[in-house]
């Protein structure tokens, strides 16, 4: 997926809410350098309410991404869902130093939001990655049972009670 795929141009846009769907996949992230998923299978929603001098625009994003485990290693699906809000005004000149509020030049015609949508997603993972079945114990992980191996006696436990 390209970058100008994201583009949008809302100078010919009646005033109220322009909804924008788009599939986003590891190729939005290679764009950015970022190569930390296996895999990744999302869908952004984009709602632009238009108004007379100021847009709104809200981003949600919900589906799956494929990433290794913190503790293991063991790659593992993590289910994301996350939202962000922004707020556009026109101004003199290009303003993005606010994350929540966006300044466009007067004349402006198009908005490109894969910036914003690469925030979002990257922003929603959860900082520390651990596979389901560490949790809950039904993970069957050689490095689990070293770990538990390892451990001082009195911490010992039976993992797969």
């Amino acid at each position: 997926m390209e970058l100008k795929d994201f583009n949008i141009s809302f100078v010919g846009l009646k005033q109220g809410k322009h909804q924008f769907l788009y599939e986003v996949d590891n190729t939005f992230f290679e764009n950015y350098g970022f190569e930390d998923f296996n895999s990744s299978q999302l869908n952004v929603e984009a709602t632009l309410d238009k108004k007379s001098t100021i847009m709104e625009l809200h981003l949600e994003a919900s589906g799956s991404i494929n990433v290794n485990c913190d503790v293991t290693n063991e790659p593992f699906d993590l289910d994301i869902e996350t939202q962000m809000d922004v707020i556009i005004k026109f101004g003199a000149e290009y303003n993005d130093d606010n994350e929540e509020l966006l300044i466009l030049p007067h004349g402006a015609y198009e908005l490109n939001i894969s910036q914003y949508v690469y925030e979002m997603l990257v922003l929603g993972i959860p900082l520390k990655r651990v596979h389901p079945g560490v949790e809950d114990g039904s993970l069957d992980s050689e490095l689990l049972d070293k770990l538990e191996e390892l451990q001082p006696k009195n911490l010992r436990h039976n993992r797969r009670q």
